[in-house]
C-alpha cells in the first residue's frame, strides 16, 4: 500500500447572525467566518485519512506548503510508516524552519496518516495508542467580544450548557471581571491574551487579575518564546498556560526547564500532529505539568486531541472546545458536548469523517482553484 494522493480543502464557514466581536488574534474585527484547512490523504487501495492544519488568515501559505512541498515527499511512500516518514520529511525541510506553516502543514498529513492506521487496524485511534477514556471534560473557548455585556451573555450560555470552565480571549480588566461575576465561583475562568504584553506589562496585569482567581492566564508575554519572562509572570502568583506556539520537543524542554508554566498546551494541528503531540505528553509527564492541548478546531485537529487526551491525559486534563455559533459543523451533529463532556469517537481511526455536504457547501472559492 502506498500514498496515492494528498488533497487540501480550504473551508470558510460563516457565523450565524449575532453580536459583533472585537479584533482577535485569528481574524479581523467583526469576524464573519472561520477559515479551516482540511487535508485528505488517499492510498492506492482507496483508504482515506483526514487531517487538519491551523488555518485562519495563514491558510493560503499552509495550503501551498502541503500541496507544493510536503505532498511530493509523501506520495508513493508507505502510509503505515508514519513516524519514520514524518521524521524524514522534517529533516528534508528543516532548512526552511522548524515551525510555522510548514509544521502546521505536516501536522495535517500526520493526523491523516494516523486516521488511516486506525482504519487499517479497524480500531479507533485511542486504541492504537493504548486504550483510553470513553468521554472527556471540555471547556468552552469563546470568541473575543470586547464588551462586558456580550461576554456576560456568552459566559452564561456556556455555563447553562454545562461547561465547568470558560476561556476568554479578552484583555480588558472590566470585561474579564464581568465574566467572573457572571460565572460565579464554581466555573473556572481562563484568559488567553495571545502574547499581547511585555513582561513588565504582564506583571502589572497579573497583579490586577489576581483577585479574579483565574485557572490560568494564557500566553501573556511577547514574544512567545520568552520562557524566562513567562516564568517571571508565573512567580507573580497567577497560573500560567502556554505551548500552542512551541514548535519542537526541544523547545518544550526549554519551556519546562525555565519553570514557565503550570499547564502546557501543545497543539496537534501546529506541532506536527499526533506523533509529536504524544511526545509532548510524555515530556510533560516527566516534569509533572498537566497537558491542556490547544484544540481551537472543529475538525480532525480536535479529534486528534480527543483521542490523545483519552489515552495520555491526567485527571487535570481538559479538551478545548471552540464555542462558536457557526452555520455548520464539520461533523454535523455527530460530535456535540453534553453537560461539559464530549464522547471520544469509537469508529476506526479518528472515528468519523467530515461531512461531504459541509465540504462542498463551504469550500472557499477564493482558495479552492
Amino acid at each position: 500500500m502506498i500514498i496515492a494522493a494528498i488533497k487540501t480543502f480550504p473551508l470558510r464557514i460563516p457565523f450565524k447572525p449575532g453580536p459583533p466581536s472585537e479584533a482577535s488574534a485569528w481574524g479581523p474585527k467583526d469576524l464573519h467566518a472561520v477559515d479551516t484547512l482540511l487535508t485528505r490523504v488517499t492510498t492506492d487501495e482507496g483508504l482515506e485519512g483526514w487531517g487538519e492544519s491551523f488555518g485562519f488568515t495563514g491558510l493560503p501559505v499552509t495550503r501551498r506548503a502541503i500541496d507544493d512541498v510536503i505532498a511530493p515527499l509523501c506520495i508513493g511512500q508507505d502510509p503505515s510508516q508514519i513516524v519514520p516518514l514524518m521524521l524524514d520529511v522534517q529533516k528534508k525541510l528543516h532548512v526552511f524552519g522548524r515551525g510555522g506553516p510548514l509544521t502546521h502543514a505536516l501536522s495535517a498529513v500526520d493526523i491523516a496518516l494516523w486516521d488511516i492506521a486506525g482504519k487499517i487496524a479497524g480500531v479507533p485511534l485511542h486504541r492504537l495508542l493504548g486504550g483510553g477514556q470513553a468521554d472527556l471534560p471540555c471547556y468552552a473557548s469563546l470568541d473575543a467580544y470586547g464588551h462586558p455585556d456580550l461576554v456576560r451573555h456568552a459566559v452564561r450560555q456556556s455555563a447553562d450548557a454545562g461547561f465547568a470552565g470558560v476561556k476568554l480571549h479578552e484583555k480588558q480588566f472590566s470585561v474579564i471581571s464581568a465574566a467572573r461575576e457572571e460565572a460565579g465561583p464554581d466555573v473556572d475562568i481562563m484568559v488567553d491574551v495571545n502574547c499581547a504584553w511585555t513582561v513588565h506589562e504582564a506583571l502589572a496585569k497579573a497583579e490586577e487579575l489576581l483577585p479574579l482567581k483565574l485557572k490560568w492566564l494564557e500566553e501573556p508575554v511577547w514574544p512567545p518564546e520568552n520562557y524566562s519572562g513567562l516564568a517571571q509572570v508565573r512567580r507573580a502568583g497567577v497560573p500560567i498556560a502556554a505551548g500552542e506556539n512551541v514548535p519542537t520537543l526541544i523547545e518544550f524542554d526549554r519551556l519546562f526547564g525555565a519553570g514557565a508554566v503550570n499547564y502546557v498546551q501543545p497543539s496537534p494541528a501546529k506541532v506536527g500532529g499526533v506523533t509529536e503531540l504524544c511526545k509532548a505528553f510524555t515530556l510533560a509527564s516527566v516534569h509533572n505539568v498537566p497537558v491542556m492541548p490547544h484544540s481551537f478546531y472543529d475538525g480532525p485537529g480536535l479529534l486528534a486531541a480527543l483521542h490523545t487526551v483519552a489515552v495520555m491525559g491526567t485527571s487535570d486534563s481538559m479538551v478545548e472546545w471552540r464555542y462558536f455559533d457557526l452555520e455548520a459543523q464539520i461533523y454535523g451533529d455527530q460530535l456535540i458536548p453534553k453537560q461539559g463532556r464530549v464522547d471520544v469517537p469509537q469508529g476506526p481511526g479518528l472515528g468519523m469523517d467530515p461531512d461531504p455536504d459541509v465540504i462542498s457547501t463551504y469550500l472557499n472559492a477564493q482558495f479552492a482553484a
